[in-house]
């Protein structure tokens, strides 16, 4: 599969002059939206993370609020295994609703990664929670740096952003779109 491509023809993978919601500048802006309104894209990228870790020791599959619930979801209905939310609570993540996760292993799987913040903070949400990591997926690995987790991504673009002073894309007059910054 032509991963780049179908990121392309799905309108997720955007190029041009983005304002990133961070105010950096950036030639690329990954839609990521634009994966999950396609339940055909998710499930082909999904499929991916899945063959990753078919025969690994999983019993649940974990997503960070948004996008990584969908992810979450179609990994775990791929791989019959069950699935829970790690959702934003007084500036962290927590594993709430009952999600009897205690003494699993758990999959914990995202959309897109820049920073790695979200995913931190679901590996310590399923700790906190007697559970054991057993992987980490990403669909969009667009951070380009060493995070402090091993990891698994489905496509990688190393994305360089710049400060407005710097950008070589307005010293070139490119038209800027807020796209990334809504």
């Amino acid at each position: 599969m032509d991963i780049e491509r179908l990121l392309k023809d799905s309108r997720v993978l955007l190029q041009g002059h983005f304002v990133l919601n961070s105010g950096l500048h950036s030639e690329y802006y990954f839609q990521k939206f634009r994966i999950l309104e396609n339940p055909d894209a998710t499930t082909q990228l999904c499929t991916i993370i899945v063959n990753r870790f078919r025969g690994a020791a999983v019993d649940w599959v974990v997503g960070p609020t948004t996008g990584g619930t969908v992810i979450a979801f179609e990994v775990a209905r791929q791989l019959r295994r069950y699935t829970a939310i790690a959702e934003e609570h007084e500036g962290h993540r927590v594993i709430r609703r009952g999600y009897d996760i205690a003494g699993k292993q758990v999959l914990i799987v995202d959309d897109v990664m820049t920073t790695g913040k979200s995913l931190i903070q679901t590996i310590d949400a399923v700790k906190q929670k007697g559970a054991q990591v057993a992987g980490v997926a990403v669909l969009i690995d667009r951070s380009g740096e060493k995070m402090p987790f091993d990891y698994f991504a489905t496509y990688r673009k190393i994305v360089e952003n710049f400060e407005q002073k710097d950008c070589p894309l307005c010293r070139n007059n490119v038209p800027l779109d807020t796209l990334g910054g809504l």
